[in-house]
């Protein structure tokens, strides 16, 4: 512990306030030229990487933000069924493509994709963009994806900045800060090591070098073909960095919700507002409880203030723990039967009353799949 907080103190050095690690040009040449030769025999074989097709690759980086390859290809192959073109996808309706998107999570950036697609249709004629500053411009893409899409598709020299990326940079140079006090310089070094001739396959392999080697926890460092110039390896500090900010726990919200049965036997779903978390997707009806409050007595309350009506609130249905990345929620969940009232959608886009035959035709969050199970389960 005393070597490695040596370590630590000697490697401040490198990293004096808003500056970067400026390697040789012999630098430069030996990690490119060790990464690729890796990735020819280790690099991953994913389908995306089999085209140029800048939708294809779209596609897939989009998914890819903050979600494992292992959970991604079935959804991208589903995708490509469903929406195989820019221009198919341009002109389906937005609640068919949160559906393709449902269970994948952060669906921003399912309304990203199709508003993005109806943008490159509109004023680049279905095509692709192929330059830096009209890629930056569409919805949802950031200088890291647009840098992937552009030396994927058309073998351009810009760089990316992952997750990936970002962890392998911090133990190559040992940064001695976390790694979003050193945004800034983590791009100057990436700019720096992007390989001219070869964009497409340096920028797949600086994301496998990641994935495969230089892991989270337990870094295969043996078989790293950076290992050689490896700040963190050769002070023994790899398992250590990137450093991390204490982080606060997650706030907690408790919520009742109601799902409401009319004299058919149908389920009132309500649509959420486009805008904000979880936009578009429909879900059952509900709200926090407030201090001091039960479980009931918040249903009934939220009920009247989101819809307009009086319900009986009945036997509990299922409790479900759900984490968002900001955030964890507690849904309690009853049945419910509608008294009286007419239903408004006063604090959603819409309202809808539909069997439970009908109900996989809306895509719900993923905690609300939890609760359809449920019903079913139940035999209702």
């Amino acid at each position: 512990m005393i070597e490695q907080n040596l370590g630590l103190q000697l490697i401040e050095t490198h990293w004096a306030a808003g500056s970067a690690v400026n390697l040789s040009p012999l630098d430069l040449t030996r990690l490119r030229r060790s990464l690729l030769h890796w990735y020819n025999s280790e690099g991953r074989d994913l389908p995306w990487r089999q085209s140029r097709d800048p939708y294809l690759i779209w596609v897939s980086e989009i998914m890819l933000q903050q979600t494992q390859v292992k959970t991604v290809l079935p959804y991208y192959d589903r995708w490509l069924d469903q929406f195989p073109t820019i221009q198919y996808l341009a002109q389906v309706d937005q609640q068919q493509v949160l559906k393709a998107w449902q269970g994948l999570g952060y669906y921003a950036r399912a309304r990203n994709l199709h508003n993005c697609a109806q943008v490159i249709v509109r004023e680049y004629e279905g095509c692709f963009p192929s330059t830096l500053a009209e890629v930056l411009r569409l919805p949802g893409i950031g200088r890291t994806t647009a840098g992937a899409i552009l030396s994927a598709a058309f073998d351009q020299p810009v760089s990316i900045l992952d997750g990936n990326v970002k962890r392998v940079l911090a133990r190559l140079t040992a940064l001695s800060r976390p790694l979003n006090q050193a945004i800034k310089p983590l791009w100057k070094l990436t700019d720096q090591l992007i390989d001219l001739e070869h964009p497409r396959d340096f920028n797949q392999a600086l994301m496998d070098l990641g994935a495969i080697c230089c892991t989270p926890r337990s870094p295969d460092c043996a078989h790293c073909p950076w290992q050689f110039s490896c700040q963190a390896y050769a002070l023994n500090l790899q398992t250590q960095l990137p450093m991390r900010e204490p982080s606060a726990p997650l706030p907690h919200k408790a919520i009742g919700v109601a799902v409401i049965w009319n004299n058919q036997q149908q389920i009132l779903i309500d649509k959420r507002p486009e805008k904000g978390l979880l936009g578009g997707l429909w879900e059952f009806p509900g709200g926090k409880v407030e201090p001091g409050e039960t479980i009931e007595a918040c249903i009934r309350r939220e009920i009247q203030e989101e819809l307009g009506i009086e319900v009986e609130v009945g036997d509990h249905l299922i409790t479900i723990d759900h984490a968002y990345s900001h955030f964890r929620i507690t849904l309690n969940v009853h049945h419910c039967r509608h008294l009286r009232g007419e239903p408004q959608p006063l604090e959603s886009d819409e309202i809808r009353w539909v069997t439970l035959a009908e109900i996989d035709q809306f895509p719900f969050p993923k905690a609300n799949e939890q609760i359809i199970a449920a019903l079913r389960g139940e035999g209702i």
